[in-house]
């Protein structure tokens, strides 16, 4: 690895400090500016008791105090407790949360890129055949149907009328029409960038200079075409990742999946600031260090990139 590389991956790290930090100021100071807060749910709480509970979390202090407090709790990976979940520090909710989160994430993540490489392959290997006319118009029909209603149709149909899986993703089968949910649209999307980018590899001098030196079929699609034809995808892949964990709030509400998106949902109903505040940073970290990941992938997988 040499000095360039080095500086370009510090300076991402910087920048990817630099974003986090954000995030955390501005998601702390929205939460405290939108009207309610976490204790107005209780039952029959009066004022004092109002008063004391925030006493007790720090919040009766002036707003710019309790930001700092924060930040060197952060520092500390310390995310306080939670005001909703009593008894529970964010901490622990967060890595519970995640732990189901991440399983079902990289679970779809990796049957999404495993077919899509597939079909996109195929496709583009038999364009304008029967075959690519098929898995065009089903990735496009997958690509264009939000998850929340594709969700909902494959739990009337498999749970309901059928009821051969499980409606609730608290099991070991309960999860995968979870999988299939969050897989179907990246493994659409990854199915024709991976079609559009074989094709554009396809037509490449060296794939016909190749052809004509009498080189396997084989190895050309596999040894040239295929990998050249990875490099878009690798740009998608990090951040899909990171998209299908963070973006699994809907899919783990609509079965019941005790994953890290049901929290952060109640969290936002609840105004259980901590917990808001814990998720958000962890989910906003996820997605910053999955891009910064793809981007030094860049280099592994075609070293004539330079990294600047």
């Amino acid at each position: 690895m040499n000095s360039k590389t080095l500086m370009y991956i510090l300076k991402r790290i910087l920048l990817a400090i630099l974003t986090v930090w954000v995030v955390i100021t501005v998601t702390f100071f929205v939460t405290r500016i939108i009207p309610g807060g976490p204790f107005l749910s209780e039952k029959a709480v009066s004022p004092a008791v109002t008063a004391a509970l925030e006493a007790k979390y720090g919040m009766d202090k002036p707003v710019f105090d309790q930001y700092i407090t924060y930040l060197k709790d952060i520092l500390h990976l310390d995310f306080g407790p939670s005001l909703t979940q009593r008894g529970r520090d964010v901490s622990d909710v967060i890595t519970d949360g995640l732990a189901v989160s991440a399983k079902l994430g990289v679970i779809a993540a990796a049957s999404a890129a495993v077919v899509g490489i597939v079909l996109g392959s195929i496709a583009a290997l038999r364009r304008n055949k029967i075959i690519d006319k098929i898995i065009m118009v089903i990735t496009t029909a997958f690509v264009s149907m939000p998850s929340f209603i594709m969700g909902s149709l494959l739990l009337t149909l498999f749970a309901v009328k059928l009821a051969i899986l499980p409606a609730n993703g608290t099991t070991t089968s309960g999860l995968i029409l979870p999988v299939v949910t969050l897989a179907l649209y990246p493994a659409a999307y990854i199915t024709r960038l991976t079609r559009s980018s074989m094709l554009d590899v396809l037509g490449q001098d060296y794939i016909r200079t190749a052809r004509a030196k009498g080189v396997a079929g084989y190895r050309i699609i596999f040894g040239h075409a295929l990998k050249n034809s990875l490099i878009p995808v690798l740009t998608y892949l990090g951040p899909m990742l990171a998209y299908i964990v963070t973006g699994s709030l809907v899919v783990e509400k609509i079965f019941a999946v005790p994953g890290i998106g049901r929290d952060f949902v109640n969290s936002i109903t609840n105004r259980d600031y901590p917990l808001v505040m814990g998720t958000t940073i962890v989910l906003a970290t996820l997605i910053v260090v999955m891009n910064l990941i793809t981007d030094i992938l860049y280099k592994v997988v075609d070293p004539r990139i330079n990294l600047e």
